[in-house]
């Protein structure tokens, strides 16, 4: 039974870490399936100023910014959350959309979004990526136009019959809908990859690295939170928390161990079955003494009738001495007599 106990704490610990480890992970965060290292990006995303959001005040560094180089223009970007700037004119996406944009570039006096918010970054093997998707048309599907089908020469003929007019309607082709078109369409997309710089100086950087047909970008990060760490909250207990439990088991097995010895091989009942009986039981006396110590002390501070007691022993007193000066007199005045 004894042997029992601490296997059976160890084992409801363990369910206890399990159940913790099975937690949801919080944005912007992420675990690596090989090395099972913890990643927490949320230290790259950079937030408005407090106040009046969007609004973009002297000294502020704004969204991350890289530079396009041959590519003709400068690209602003977030990590994991939208851009600080505020937009005002971001092509081929509707205005509610405008705040979820987290990269983007401006171009002939317009703005592109390259990308929408995602807090959820995932890994390629070994590669830790962010992917933003659903930003403004690519050129090619927002130039493109369907040409009209052409008709064969018997239908474009003139018809009298209107059954068979009727019938021919039918086997004309319809223009696709606007939906169908939406949904053909592609749309701007960007792929970060962030490498680890473990350099204590290091700060982070993102660079852009090639552009596809002006519809996929590639950008490369560095930063020493892309480095990885352990996951504290997959940790069940601290430090104080294991030490607790290994008191714990170890005042469990004392008692239980001592009560089973002391009731089976001592044959001892009632409270002589704890462990160790006189010792507590001395314990239990001192400080049941020192409570009656301090609160006799104390009730000399409280209010009671000993005044006029002590007035009333008083004048007793004085009659009980002025009898005893009678007495002596009476005395004396007969040792007197007898000697006359």
């Amino acid at each position: 039974m004894i042997s029992l106990l601490p296997s059976v704490l160890l084992l409801l610990l363990s369910q206890y870490a399990t159940a913790a480890s099975d937690k949801p992970l919080k944005s912007c965060t992420v675990v690596s399936p090989t090395s099972d290292r913890f990643f927490d990006l949320n230290p790259l995303q950079r937030l408005p100023p407090p106040g009046d959001k969007k609004k973009k005040k002297e000294g502020d560094e704004g969204s991350w910014h890289a530079k396009g180089y041959d590519y003709g223009a400068n690209f602003t970007v977030n990590f994991c959350g939208p851009v600080v700037e505020e937009l005002d004119a971001v092509q081929d996406l509707d205005k509610p959309l405008w705040r979820n944009v987290s990269a983007f570039y401006e171009k002939g006096g317009k703005q592109w979004a390259i990308g929408l918010e995602n807090s959820v970054p995932i890994f390629r093997g070994r590669k830790l990526i962010l992917n933003y998707t659903g930003g403004s048309l690519c050129p090619s599907s927002s130039k493109s136009k369907r040409s009209p089908i052409a008709l064969p020469h018997d239908v474009r003929e003139i018809i009298t019959d209107p059954d068979k007019d009727h019938d021919d309607d039918k086997k004309k082709p319809k223009k696709p809908s606007k939906d169908k078109e939406d949904k053909n369409s592609r749309r701007k997309t960007t792929v970060i990859s962030l490498l680890c710089d473990s350099d204590p100086l290091a700060k982070t950087s993102i660079s852009f690295v090639a552009a596809v047909d002006d519809c996929s970008y590639f950008f490369e990060g560095r930063s020493p939170f892309a480095c990885g760490g352990v996951h504290q909250e997959t940790q069940a207990l601290g430090p104080g928390g294991v030490f607790g439990v290994i008191a714990l088991i170890a005042v469990l097995v004392y008692f239980v161990g001592g009560y089973v010895y002391q009731r089976t091989v001592m044959h001892q009942r009632g409270w002589r079955q704890l462990p160790n009986y006189a010792m507590w039981a001395g314990i239990w006396r001192f400080f049941s003494d020192m409570f009656v110590i301090l609160t006799s002390s104390c009730a000399r501070f409280m209010p009671s009738r000993r005044g006029y007691s002590r007035v009333s022993l008083g004048q007793e007193n004085g009659r009980r001495g002025r009898r005893n000066e009678d007495e002596n007199r009476l005395i004396d005045n007969l040792d007197e007599e007898w000697d006359d």
